[in-house]
C-alpha cells in the first residue's frame, strides 16, 4: 500500500526538489534515496517506521522523477553521478541539515556514496545497496564477461537513437520489464509497479536517463560545472563513514560476487550482508533488513 506523506519542495541551484517528509522536524535526519527506475515508494515500509522512533525522515524524488523539476530550460539535463551527488548536498544545505544518515541504492546509492566519500563530515552513517556505487568511468569501456554484458543490454540500448525513441514511447513498459528482470523472485513487484510508474512521466525523465547511461561510458560530455567533482571521483575515493552494504542475492542486473570486491573502498567500520531471495530493489523487497541496518547505524 502506498504511504501518504506531505509533499514539500526545496530549491537548489538547478532544481525544485520534491520530497516527502515523515516524523518530527527536530528529529535526527535520515535521508532515503531511490534508484532507477523507482521513486519514494521504495521506502513506504521504512520511512514511517523510522518516524515513529522519532527520526526526521526525508525521501526526495531524484532529478527527472515525479514532481521534481529543473528551475529553467537552460539547465543541462545531466544524469551523471556528480549531478546526483551535488543535488543531495544542496538538498541538505537547503534544509539546513549539517549531517544525516543516508540510505540509497542504484542512482540514490551512488549519490549517497559520493557524498559520504567526498564530504564525510556531512554523513553519520551509510546504508548502501550493492556496495561501492561510485562509477570508475575511466574503466567503463573495458569489456566484461558476456553474461555481465548481457545484463547491461538496456544501457547499450540507451546509447542509440532507437533507445531514446523507445524509452520515450514505451517508458512504462520498459521500466516494468526492468523491474521483472532485476527482481525475479519479488512476487509483490508486479502489483506495486503501478504506484511508481507515474513518476516516469516527468518531462525530463528520458533526457536525464539517457545522459546518465551515456556519460558513464564516455559517450556524452558532462556538465562542465561538475568537472571538479568528477575529477575527484576518478580517484575512486575511499568511504570512511560507518557503512552497511546490503546486496540482493537474486539481483538480476548486478548479482553480488561471492567475494566482496568492494571492501577495499571502505576504510571505516564496514560490513556486507547478502540478502537471500532479494533482487535489485533492496529497500522495497527487504524493508526489515534495510530498517535494521539503519537502526544499527543510528544506535
Amino acid at each position: 500500500m502506498s504511504v501518504t506523506a506531505p509533499l514539500f519542495y526545496v530549491r537548489t541551484s538547478q532544481l525544485d526538489i520534491a520530497y516527502e517528509a515523515h516524523g518530527p522536524t527536530d528529529g535526527e535526519p535520515v535521508i532515503l534515496l531511490h534508484g532507477f527506475p523507482s521513486d519514494p515508494r521504495a521506502y513506504d515500509a521504512i520511512a514511517p517506521a523510522l518516524a515513529t522512533r522519532g527520526y526526521r525522515v526525508l525521501v526526495p524524488y531524484l532529478r527527472g522523477y515525479g514532481p521534481t523539476r529543473f528551475i529553467n530550460e537552460h539547465v543541462m539535463r545531466s544524469g551523471q553521478q556528480a549531478a546526483l551527488a551535488k543535488d543531495l548536498l544542496e538538498f541538505m544545505d537547503g534544509l539546513a541539515i549539517p549531517r544525516a544518515t543516508l540510505a540509497g541504492y542504484d542512482w540514490g546509492g551512488r549519490a549517497a556514496c559520493i557524498v559520504a566519500a567526498l564530504w564525510p563530515q556531512r554523513v553519520r552513517g551509510l546504508v548502501t545497496g550493492d556496495g561501492y556505487n561510485i562509477q570508475d568511468i575511466a574503466q567503463s569501456l573495458t569489456p566484461q564477461l558476456p553474461a555481465t554484458e548481457h545484463r547491461l543490454w538496456y544501457q547499450f540500448y540507451f546509447h542509440t537513437q532507437r533507445g531514446v525513441d523507445g524509452l520515450t514511447a514505451h517508458r512504462r513498459e520498459l521500466c516494468e520489464l526492468l523491474w521483472s528482470l532485476w527482481s525475479p523472485s519479488w512476487t509483490e513487484g508486479p502489483s506495486l509497479y503501478g504506484q511508481t510508474a507515474p513518476s516516469f512521466d516527468n518531462p525530463d525523465f528520458v533526457e536525464v536517463v539517457i545522459h546518465s547511461y551515456r556519460h558513464r561510458f564516455m559517450y556524452a560530455p558532462g556538465d562542465p560545472g561538475l568537472e571538479v567533482i568528477e575529477q575527484a571521483l576518478a580517484l575512486q575515493p575511499a568511504i570512511t563513514v560507518p557503512t552497511i552494504s546490503l546486496c540482493g542475492a537474486d539481483d538480476g542486473v548486478g548479482p553480488p560476487p561471492l567475494e566482496d570486491d568492494d571492501v577495499a573502498h571502505f576504510s571505516g567500520v564496514y560490513r556486507r550482508q547478502v540478502l537471500a531471495g532479494v533482487g535489485h530493489n533492496i529497500p522495497q523487497e527487504a524493508p526489515h533488513a534495510t530498517l535494521e541496518a539503519l537502526l544499527e547505524l543510528l544506535a
